[in-house]
């Protein structure tokens, strides 16, 4: 089974890059951030037509979530429960995995803006949030891999150049502390179960050749609880996408399971 995640920044800008993707990389599921589009505005007959179910909680101009799976999902949640957020960041569905099921996760994490803005209180609240309905969703199903831009860079590997990012928000250590309290119910970073080649990140700005100069950070995850790990045979970032002309600022990261 493989699972990828791709904040896209703008499902209908990047909706040819999106189903070229696919056709080279038939994932059973594609979990997509920053769709930015209204619910009804959601292109499913695109993906129906080359064989996927579609599940997405749409909001215009900013936000939105979707998961496209090769298998029709159940048990569908948007949002947190709980948590009242009029943001479209989180959606889940059950889908099979072998013989069980597994819980698959798309998540959309607030960006924070800068330290002193309340957007970045929004984000330490948020991932509160996200972390106490996390803890039950484990207990409810022993399989869950939970992929999405989270906009934390765990680590100052994950960091092109630590020093510049000093003071700036995706490394700051209460948000790293929020990211270490997800690990902490139970999860795991699948990229870091392997050897990975040094520099490795899954976003670049588009300012100053950021792509070009591999001026990134790694905020683009897929975590996995333990259950799943042994069956983890490999996560790779593929930085294709990010080379295509009017590409997104991210690129697809991939987990495969046995």
């Amino acid at each position: 089974m493989k699972l990828a995640t791709w904040n896209v920044n703008s499902l209908k800008v990047r909706l040819p890059q999106v189903l070229d993707w696919l056709a080279a990389n038939p994932v059973d599921a594609l979990c997509l951030q920053e769709l930015k589009l209204d619910q009804d505005k959601f292109p499913l007959q695109a993906f129906t037509d080359i064989g996927y179910h579609a599940d997405w909680a749409g909001q215009k101009t900013y936000n939105g979530v979707a998961i496209l799976s090769k298998v029709a999902g159940t048990e569908i949640v948007k949002n947190i429960p709980g948590f009242e957020d009029h943001q479209q960041r989180v959606i889940a569905t059950t889908l099979p995995y072998g013989e069980s099921t597994i819980r698959v996760i798309s998540a959309y994490c607030p960006n924070g803006q800068s330290l002193d803005s309340d957007k970045y209180q929004y984000k330490l609240g948020w991932y509160a949030a996200f972390k106490a309905w996390l803890a039950e969703e484990i207990k409810q199903h022993e399989r869950v891999a939970v992929l999405g831009d989270y906009n934390v860079a765990p680590a100052d590997e994950d960091v092109h150049d630590p020093a510049k990012w000093v003071g700036q928000v995706l490394v700051s250590e209460p948000e790293r502390e929020a990211f270490r309290e997800l690990i902490n119910l139970g999860l795991t970073d699948s990229f870091r179960l392997f050897e990975q080649a040094p520099k490795s990140f899954s976003w670049w700005d588009y300012r100053m050749n950021g792509f070009k100069r591999n001026a990134g950070v790694r905020i683009d995850h897929v975590l996995l609880s333990k259950v799943l790990v042994p069956h983890c045979t490999a996560c790779i970032i593929d930085k294709a996408p990010r080379a295509n002309e009017q590409p997104s600022d991210h690129t697809p990261v991939v987990a495969t399971l046995v």
